[in-house]
Formats: C-alpha cells, sequence, structure tokens
C-alpha cells in the first residue's frame, strides 16, 4: 500500500527541511540569506502563486524563519513520544509560543475557496488570496496548519539515522526512514554496533578455564 502526500503537506514539509544534513556530518539550512529564501520559493511554482517573480529581502526571510522555528517545533509535537530531529533537540520553540506565530501567520491575508474539477477527477479546493495579494509567510502557514489538522499528520516521522536531522512522512506502511540511503547507514551502524558488543563479551571458554 502507497500513500499519497497532499500539496500542503508536501509544501510544509519542503519548508521544514530546508534545514537539513550537509553530506559532511553537520547541519545546512538553506535560508541564511534572502538569495537562498528566493531560489526556494521559485523552485515552488504549483504551491505558490507568486514563486515565478518573487524576490525574497530580509523582511520576508525573517518571517519565513520564525515561521519554519515553529512549523518544526510543531513537527516535533507531533512526532512524540517519539524524539524530535536531531537539528531541534536544543531550541525547540514552547508549542504555545509555536502556535500564536503559526496562527498569526496564517492571519496575515484574508483568503477564498476557489474550487477547482476537472474531467475524470474530483473537486479540488484551494485558498487564494481575497485581494489579489499573497504574503509568502501566510501561504506557507495555511499549508501547515491544513497538514497539522489533517491525518496525514499520523504519518510524519524524525528520521534518526546516522547524521539525518530531517522529518518525513511516510510513503508507504513499513517505511522507517526518510530516504534509502539512510536505511543503508542505519543498518551498517546497528551491524557494526552489534559487533562491537561481541567484541568486547569475554570469551566464555577463557571465562570458564579461569
Amino acid at each position: 500500500m502507497e500513500y499519497s502526500i497532499s500539496a500542503d503537506a508536501r509544501l510544509a514539509l519542503d519548508l521544514a527541511l530546508t534545514v537539513r544534513h550537509d553530506g559532511s556530518g553537520g547541519v545546512a539550512d538553506d535560508l541564511t540569506e534572502p538569495t537562498g529564501l528566493t531560489t526556494w520559493v521559485r523552485a515552488h511554482p504549483d504551491a505558490l502563486p507568486t514563486a515565478p517573480g518573487f524576490t525574497a529581502d530580509e523582511a520576508a526571510l525573517t518571517a519565513v524563519r520564525d515561521l519554519r522555528a515553529a512549523v518544526r517545533a510543531l513537527f516535533a509535537r507531533a512526532v512524540s513520544p517519539g524524539e524530535p530531529s536531531p537539528a531541534d533537540a536544543g531550541r525547540l520553540l514552547p508549542v504555545p509560543e509555536a502556535l500564536a506565530r503559526l496562527n498569526g501567520a496564517a492571519a496575515l491575508t484574508p483568503t477564498v475557496p476557489v474550487l477547482s474539477w476537472g474531467p475524470d477527477a474530483e473537486p479540488v479546493v484551494r485558498h487564494e488570496p481575497a485581494t489579489g495579494d499573497d504574503p509568502l509567510a501566510a501561504a506557507l502557514a495555511r499549508a501547515a496548519v491544513a497538514f497539522l489538522t489533517s491525518p496525514e499528520r499520523q504519518r510524519l516521522r524524525a528520521c534518526h539515522a546516522p547524521r539525518c536531522v530531517s522529518y518525513f512522512l511516510k510513503e508507504h506502511p513499513r517505511q522507517e526512514w526518510c530516504k534509502p540511503s539512510c536505511g543503508n547507514r542505519a543498518r551498517v551502524a546497528r551491524h557494526h554496533e552489534r559487533h562491537k558488543k561481541i567484541a568486547g563479551q569475554p570469551s566464555t571458554r577463557l571465562s570458564s578455564a579461569r
């Protein structure tokens, strides 16, 4: 059985994943400068209508980074009692503050429902700005709210493979890791750990001889 992932879930998850493993044992942040946010937004033209012509400034960067911190804190709550991403373990926002940030950002722009119903497809509703404006933080916050209040939230997990700091949505019931390479690293680490324990045990024969 394969699970699908909604557009809101994908957008919220992609925002959280701008904090990621850097490939060298550390943590990378794709949103340290306005240019990074510009690149990220323009990579999401289907989810963010203003993406093609978007250029970030410092205010937009601060707003999105603040929102991301709230989203990751609420992701940590969603995977509880499991452990949160290692990147968040020591710096999570308190849940009430995270909720206040998320709700405040979501309220920045009023929206109206717009129905689409293509041939041979199910009807789909999307929310578009009522004023024609589309503040980025509001669009991202609304996607996060939609995801966190949907049944998809139950499939959210933190990947605990060595050196990984990602959250992911299970795409099939037996999925344990965010991607196959993480599963391979985890299995190798477990193998080494088992052999270390065996090597550290005294020989039964020697113990008996004593």
